[in-house]
């Protein structure tokens, strides 16, 4: 019975072991076959060249260098072979003395690992005729391996920072979600850079190839080519943008210009001073990144849609917009400046101590009487105001295709008891209503305003022409009421006298001119002046930072809109003194390059 029983055992044992077998053997020999070749096909991936950034007629303003990048073989790094990879670090640096073998071993040992097949990255960029006399000898030494590398260039440095931004060293919240950026720890980092980031570096191709047991490469078994050639064509004009920038710089100003088509298209955006992006894009040293962030004037701030500033008086042909449309106040009512308001124990003072006398809207525009505007604003009220600027743009974010574009504010009661837990006062709508107070907005903001003004119609703001060849249409909003729209020509003509009647504000500063245009001056104080101490304080008195900042919004010309030209000078104090020349050159420009005809 104990033999029947273990030959019983044995013979379950021994079919139980040649089923195996056969699955082994037999039916499962196609997949093991698969598993042993995925052991020796490799996949490589073949990086995109990143898209060209070009202005309107083809200029470079962001490239694709072309170099080389220096590697050594991994495993290197056991005591056994470490005369091998020192020896390598100074084959290295007798070619390129600039090398520090010291943190390229140092490099080296942190990113070695027995687990690792690829060369180890030493140096990532180095220039094609820096390389190209030392190619043959070096890619000849043990274990260095020279391959074709690209860095990006920005040919105009400072004069297009702002705008086209810059590219650097990934980090984790760039390669979120992003393959390529894991593949070549290049990332946009500001401007178009940024906002076009993944359309920009295209998608990756790759290559199966075979190798043997020493990683050797014995053939090719399929090849993917990487979607690329995806350049960018801007509206941008560089010869304008150029000549905006040496503006500012004959000047020795701080502040921004945009000069933006009525449709939003945008021909010249400055924010000045700017900082070169060629200097980022390997790493800034501490020296060069202390200077810029110790800057008073803030070189690294994109002020275009970054910077809030109190508009100042630029806002008023839209408070009269939003006046009149309350049914408030007609554009033919006369409120009389004696040069103040009283308000309770406070008096409101306009800018001109003697007062404008009898006031309506033309003349308060023309003029920029602060009495007429206080005395709207109280019938018209803060929560109406604010309804319309937020209408047309202010305190919204543009659209515009550039990255964390900030909102402003444009305040009303419910935006006061949110913030700051406190109830509204009377007063506060004074100041408002002259773009004071608690009013901050962005030049962008401003200058999209100011398209509405000229056309009845609220642009996106917008940079790019086409992507990779297909252009982008503008995208203009209906945002006015009938009675906005009823009232606007006034608004429009009071702005045409700002810039040309003998006692516009502007029309001094734009002798030489050539072309007849519309606009507004404003003065936007820094900081809090007594009411009492506004009578007798004069800019030129102040700190420089405590000055006021300068406005001047424009468009032309007059009786067929084409362009906006804005422009902000930081600490300018008046207006139309600081900005005047500026915009006078910028539209004399426009006319002799046959953008105006």
């Amino acid at each position: 019975m104990k033999i029947k029983l273990v030959i019983g055992l044995f013979v379950i044992v021994w079919t139980i072991l040649l089923v195996r077998i056969y699955q082994l053997t037999i039916k499962s020999n196609a997949y093991y076959e698969t598993l042993a070749m995925q052991n020796i096909i490799k996949k490589e991936w073949i990086l995109p060249v990143r898209g060209e950034i070009l202005d309107r007629s083809g200029k470079p303003l962001a490239i694709n260098e072309i170099g080389f990048k220096v590697l050594i073989d991994p495993h290197l790094s056991s005591k056994k072979r470490l005369p091998e990879l020192k020896q390598a670090l100074e084959d290295i640096q007798n070619d390129f003395p600039d090398v520090n073998t010291t943190k390229l071993l140092r490099r080296y040992r942190r990113l070695d690992s027995p687990y690792r097949h690829e060369p180890i990255v030493m140096v990532r960029f180095l220039p094609y005729e820096k390389v190209l006399p030392h190619y043959t000898e070096l890619s000849r030494k043990s274990h260095i391996h020279i391959e074709p590398t690209t860095k990006r260039y920005y040919p105009y440095g400072a004069m297009t920072a702002h705008v086209i931004g810059y590219v650097g060293k990934a980090n984790e919240k760039d390669m979120a979600n992003d393959d390529v950026v894991k593949l070549t720890m290049i990332a946009g980092k500001s401007g178009l850079e940024k906002y076009y980031n993944r359309f920009l570096e295209g998608e990756p191709g790759y290559k199966k190839v075979k190798v043997s047991a020493f990683n050797q490469q014995i053939g090719v078994i399929e090849t993917v080519p990487p979607k690329e050639d995806r350049d960018i064509r801007l509206h941008l004009d560089m010869d304008l943008q150029a000549f905006v920038s040496k503006l500012f710089e004959k000047e020795q100003k701080s502040g921004v210009v945009i000069v933006m088509r009525t449709d939003g298209a945008i021909l010249s955006a400055g924010s000045f001073p700017a900082y070169d992006p060629n200097e980022f894009v390997s790493g800034i040293s501490r020296e060069e990144w202390k200077r810029i962030i110790e800057n008073l004037n803030h070189p690294f701030t994109n002020k275009l849609i970054h910077g809030l500033y109190p508009p100042g008086s630029v806002i008023k042909p839209g408070v009269a917009l939003a006046m009149v449309d309350s049914k408030k106040v007609s554009p033919y009512k006369k409120f009389h400046c004696h040069g103040f308001i009283e308000l309770g124990k406070h008096k409101f003072r306009c800018w001109k101590s003697r007062g404008h006398q009898e006031t309506d809207m033309n003349k308060a525009i023309r003029e920029s009487c602060d009495v007429y505007f206080y005395e709207g604003s109280l019938l018209t009220g803060i929560n109406k105001i604010a309804e319309e600027l937020r209408k047309m743009g202010l305190g919204q974010k543009t659209g515009i295709d550039l990255p964390n574009e900030f909102i402003g504010a444009v305040p009303d009661k419910v935006w006061k008891m949110s913030k700051y837990g406190q109830p509204w006062y009377m007063g506060e709508t004074l100041n408002a209503s002259i773009g004071q107070g608690y009013v901050l907005v962005t030049p962008m903001q401003i200058a999209r305003y100011t398209a509405l003004l000229a056309t009845q119609k609220l642009p996106r703001p917008y940079l790019v022409e086409a992507l990779a060849g297909q252009k982008i249409e503008p995208i203009l909003d209906d945002v006015l009421t009938p009675r906005e729209k009823r009232t606007l020509p006034l608004v429009q003509r009071a702005m045409y006298e700002v810039c040309n009647h003998p006692k516009g504000t502007a029309t001094k500063y734009l002798r030489g001119i050539k072309i007849k245009i519309a606009g507004k001056t404003g003065t936007a104080q820094v900081i809090g002046i007594p009411q009492e101490e506004k009578k007798r304080m004069k800019e030129d008195e102040l700190a420089y930072y405590h000055r006021s900042h300068a406005w001047m919004t424009t468009y032309g010309p007059y009786k067929n809109p084409q362009y906006v030209v804005t422009v902000l000078v930081e600490h300018g104090g008046h207006g139309g003194a600081a900005t005047g020349n500026i915009i006078k050159e910028i539209y004399n420009w426009l006319l002799g390059h046959g953008y105006i005809k």
